[in-house]
């Protein structure tokens, strides 16, 4: 189909906008543009919210945006605005909380009607083309908000300020409270109430990873020693690896799960989950020694390294849910493709693995999931658990080159500064956890390009594909790349990282602190705010921009020598500290990084040469423990260390002792005896 001409999306960078540009609607990207017609023709606008990976985006858009009668009811009607949440997350949280609001839901597409000055009244998700699914229709519901557009103006201008003053009151935390260890315990009860014994994860339907919630819950139980809580985490990975939320074949883990046993998902997969799972489950290899979490972490990094990073080192967003207009199919397999992939023989070895009916005659394609261990999977088939192993293994590889030929869904190809902060982390941690250099050098690169492509000297931008996208930067981006750096620096000691981290984090501290109430905001002080400037501090899917500056702050502070950073990240604290109190179980990366507040963290300075035996052991033996109340710096013996100790502010008199890789384990500055022996630094370190 040819563009429409009176469409503008044409020329937008976002490939979800552009996948727009040829709908009979008359499209405008958000801006100045769209807001002016609306104002000069007198028309409500319709914005609709969605990206690139999202089904049900997908399914609006055949039913409603590519059909002519909806198109002209638009284009007469309205002036209707096509955002793309991903590149514009600014706008889509502030319309997500009047969804909130109004409807009591959330979800993508997302449908707001507003008026010219950007004044919501109406919000919904998906809406169907007619009647449906217990929904009005757009073929209804256009002429009706239109209607009452016309004849109850009035009342239409009064409720939408209503409602925008309510968002402004909500974005306020001005109450505080007193926060001690006990707000550990109280997260930890609600969290045992709401998890899902049987099947892991939390609540119900539609079941999320919620990572945040693992990561405390690891904290949290290492550190008072209560194995339910790490069980709670263990449970929770071991289903989500076995369900069909994982996939078996190319490996990553898709977005959600619809059910409540991780049995079938929703198909997209995101940058930001194949980031916090896998730094999820190295944290979960060193706490329990489990090797199945190395290996899943491993294949994690295997699909992004192979399906989600672009030649110039950044990392793309996301893989479409549909392919041939159908959600899931790429994924999906019956058991005449197994046999027509494998052979008889293995064909029915995959259908006892990974429960695909082999008595299905109707050939219906399911979804590759394991119901049962290995051993007795092993026992069921007769062979012996290594060939099972092996067979496993082989009829991964004979499907992965089979899948090979179907048409693969679309890869967003933008990258994101946030997302690609948070994989930085990822593999960064995981090639020092794990001894693989390549992982390293992936997060270099990754790392390398946004330094060198997204940053600026007003800023950080927060979206490139082709070119950098105007779109504004938020916490997030700044918070997360922080996050990576850090990470990266540990994982390389090169000081280019720790210095890119520093400047960050004032920039982050300049653009987005509340100087007066605390806190930072969502949006720079130097863009122009949508309706409101927002603060955001739960941790839903993602941590909050709030809670992991909260945890650079106090790494920074320890590695810099900086208390005024620990005591920004304190009033940080406090200025959430009302909300936390009442909800802990939705804060629980502030939490994570309150224990770094609450509790002693640990400065190790190994002063060593670069790539020596000693040096090694000593760094080995730190990265194979969870320790992340541990901020690590190496101070290489045989040059000059001038920056570093400009940088760190305390590490001049540190040296190697008899040439030899000599351990300093210091708290709050205050250093033990030098140590060239691994197991005393240990013991220094645990306080045993």
């Amino acid at each position: 189909m040819s563009k429409h001409k009176s469409n503008f999306l044409a020329n937008e960078k976002s490939p979800y906008l552009v996948q727009h540009a040829s709908n009979p609607v008359r499209w405008y990207p958000w801006g100045d543009k769209a807001f002016k017609a609306a104002r000069k023709q007198d028309k409500p606008i319709f914005l609709s919210i969605g990206y690139s990976a999202c089904h049900w985006c997908h399914v609006m858009e055949k039913e409603s945006f590519e059909d002519e009668q909806v198109a002209q009811l638009l284009n007469e009607s309205y002036i209707s605005i096509k955002v793309d949440r991903e590149e514009r997350p600014d706008i889509d949280k502030t319309y997500m909380a009047v969804a909130q609001i109004l409807s009591d839901s959330s979800g993508w597409p997302l449908t707001v009607v507003m008026t010219p000055e950007g004044k919501p009244f109406f919000a919904a998700t998906y809406i169907p083309k007619h009647d449906r699914y217990g929904r009005v229709g757009l073929l209804k519901l256009l002429p009706q908000i239109s209607q009452i557009w016309e004849s109850k103006r009035d009342e239409i201008e009064k409720s939408a300020g209503k409602i925008t003053q309510a968002l402004q009151k909500a974005s306020k935390y001005e109450n505080k409270a007193s926060l001690d260890e006990y707000i550990f315990k109280d997260a930890l009860q609600q969290l045992e109430n709401w998890f899902d014994k049987q099947n892991g994860g939390f609540g119900i339907h539609p079941k999320f990873p919620q990572v945040s919630n693992l990561i405390f819950l690891l904290r949290y139980g290492t550190k008072h020693q209560y194995q339910p809580a790490i069980g709670m985490v263990t449970n929770t990975l071991d289903n989500m690896r076995n369900g069909g939320i994982w996939d078996h074949v190319g490996y990553g883990f898709h977005r959600y799960s619809t059910d409540q046993q991780w049995l079938t998902p929703h198909f997209e997969k995101m940058l930001y989950d194949q980031a916090l799972l896998s730094i999820v489950y190295l944290d979960a290899f060193l706490v329990t020694g489990n090797q199945s979490y190395a290996l899943t972490a491993k294949d994690i990094f295997s699909f992004v390294l192979s399906d989600l990073t672009s030649d110039k080192g950044g990392f793309f967003s996301s893989i479409d849910a549909d392919s041939q207009g159908e959600e899931g199919i790429y994924y999906l397999w019956s058991y005449q493709q197994l046999e027509k992939a494998l052979g008889a023989e293995l064909a029915s070895v995959a259908a006892a693995v990974f429960n695909i009916d082999c008595k299905d005659d109707k050939g219906e394609p399911g979804i590759l999931h394991i119901s049962q261990g290995k051993s007795q999977l092993a026992e069921k088939l007769k062979v012996y658990p290594q060939q099972l192993e092996d067979m496993i293994t082989d009829i991964i590889r004979k499907l992965f080159s089979a899948r090979k030929k179907r048409p693969h869904p679309c890869i967003d190809q933008k990258i994101l500064a946030d997302w690609n902060g948070l994989m930085v982390a990822a593999l960064a941690k995981g090639g020092r956890v794990l001894e693989r250099p390549l992982y390293i050098e992936a997060a270099k690169k990754g790392a390398d390009f946004i330094l060198d492509h997204m940053l600026t000297e007003e800023g950080l931008y927060h979206c490139w594909h082709d070119g950098l996208s105007s779109a504004p930067s938020t916490i997030d981006d700044y918070s997360y790349l922080v996050w990576g750096l850090l990470e990266l620096y540990q994982a390389t000691f090169n000081l280019r990282y720790l210095k890119a981290a520093i400047q960050l984090n004032q920039k982050t501290l300049n653009l987005f602190l509340d100087s007066g109430q605390g806190g930072l905001y969502y949006t720079p002080s130097n863009t122009e705010a949508v309706i409101y400037r927002q603060k955001e501090a739960s941790d839903v899917s993602l941590p909050s921009g709030n809670s992991v500056s909260l945890m650079n702050l106090v790494r920074l502070s320890k590695l810099t020598n900086n208390p005024k950073l620990t005591q920004l990240a304190e009033k940080i604290l406090e200025s959430f500290s009302y909300s936390i109190k009442q909800n802990p179980q939705y804060y629980t990366f502030m939490l994570y990084s309150y224990f770094l507040l609450h509790y002693e963290t640990r400065e190790v300075i190994i002063c060593g040469q670069n790539h020596a035996p000693d040096s090694r052991e000593l760094l080995g033996q730190l990265n194979r423990k969870y320790l992340p109340e541990v901020n690590l710096i190496f101070k290489p013996c045989s040059q000059d260390n001038a920056e570093l100790d400009k940088l760190t502010g305390f590490t001049e008199s540190y040296n190697c002792f008899q040439n030899q890789a000599t351990a300093y384990v210091c708290s709050d500055f205050d250093c033990k005896f030098p140590t060239r022996n691994v197991d005393e630094m240990m013991t220094q370190i645990l306080g045993k």
